[in-house]
């Protein structure tokens, strides 16, 4: 039976998640939300569904599996805590938008109290949901590159000084709006295939035609991580303040010692090189001839409706709590890196330990591993 969802939030975002509800055969869309009267009409009356003006008076009257909650606030995240919250002790599970929550306090409440009551929290963190990471997790699984060595990640807009124009809107006009509503994505991908992230050090500054635009957002983040597994890896974001050159508005680069992958644009592009092998000889700037995995695919909405899908089949095959797919402890662990990120930077670029994730306890009455 499909799972019966409401969407809560009808902005952009929250109308992309209806339609994805609607077309997947896993979710029944029964219901939206918004306290703007006009979005939630609009909404119904796009989806066929029933409209509702706040998220208590559709709890107490729809028999909802799930709250898809896509709300929006300052950095893009303010707003995430009250109605995830409000729905859990609904007996809902849930999944949130990006990023959990602007503020790291709620984050870890929201994924403490989501555990105690056993329900589902997900996160949309989509950008590895796409057929080049599956496939790049695939050549590490069957040991196609080996022991990692580094991981590099440049991800942001295309843009420049002759594009830019500020954002006054106060909700992201916030020195750290980019990093906690962005970088949250980089981070998720980074952890998905390097695993936890034990060492943090940021340098963060914004280009002059910001400062003379008196642009309150720090736009350009370098931050060099520490894996626990001693990887070390590197990421840039920006917002817009330069043209990305090689890879694209999205790249990442896992090397090891058995080969080396890169994807380009998320879901455009994937290369695997092999490392040398014994006997062949290969002069300064040649290479073993790459695999290229090339999907056709530029339009990165697609990889919505393969996150959103994934929560509904963790949710209705009745998955471990701690294994579903983009978990919010996924999600309050690239938190956890962007607030230690800030520590970083506003302590001149001192080497920063991400606070310690709550410890996966596991349930003794489950048959599956």
């Amino acid at each position: 039976m499909a799972l019966k969802v409401g969407v809560v939030g009808m902005g952009g975002i929250g109308n992309n998640h209806a339609n994805c509800h609607k077309n997947d055969p896993l979710a029944e869309l029964v219901a939206v939300c918004d306290v703007v009267k006009e979005k939630a009409d609009a909404a119904a009356a796009q989806h066929g569904v029933k409209a509702y003006y706040n998220l208590r008076e559709m709890l107490a009257n729809e028999e909802l599996d799930v709250v898809d909650v896509t709300t929006g606030g300052y950095e893009n995240g303010s707003w995430h805590f009250e109605p995830t919250m409000e729905a859990l002790a609904a007996g809902k599970h849930v999944l949130c938008e990006k990023p959990l929550s602007n503020d790291i306090g709620e984050c870890r409440e929201m994924v403490r109290v989501a555990a105690e009551k056993q329900l589902y929290l997900g996160c949309n963190l989509n950008h590895y949901f796409t057929p080049t990471a599956a496939r790049a997790r695939q050549y590490m699984d069957e040991g196609m590159i080996g022991e990692t060595v580094y991981l590099l990640f440049k991800m942001g807009f295309n843009g420049g000084e002759e594009t830019y124009s500020p954002n006054k809107t106060p909700r992201f006009n916030q020195p750290y709006a980019h990093m906690k509503a962005f970088l949250t994505h980089p981070f998720s991908v980074m952890r998905h295939f390097c695993g936890d992230i034990t060492h943090v050090q940021t340098f963060t500054t914004k280009p002059g035609f910001r400062k003379n635009q008196r642009d309150l957002l720090l736009s350009v983040n370098s931050i060099h991580v520490k894996f626990a597994d001693d990887t070390v890896g590197y990421l840039l974001s920006h917002r817009g303040d330069a043209v990305w050159g090689l890879g694209g508005w999205w790249s990442v680069e896992v090397a090891g010692s058995k080969g080396t992958f890169c994807i380009e644009n998320c879901i455009e592009k994937l290369t695997y090189w092999p490392a040398p092998k014994p006997g062949v000889s290969l002069g300064l700037g040649e290479e073993a001839a790459p695999e290229i995995l090339d999907t056709g695919i530029k339009d990165f909405g697609q990889t919505f409706p393969n996150r959103i899908h994934a929560f509904l089949e963790d949710v209705t095959n009745g998955v471990p709590y701690e294994h579903v797919r983009a978990s919010g402890r996924d999600a309050l662990a690239t938190m956890e890196y962007i607030f230690a990120a800030i520590e970083s930077y506003e302590e001149g670029g001192q080497v920063v330990r991400p606070h310690a994730l709550p410890v996966l306890h596991g349930d003794p009455t489950a048959e599956r591993i």
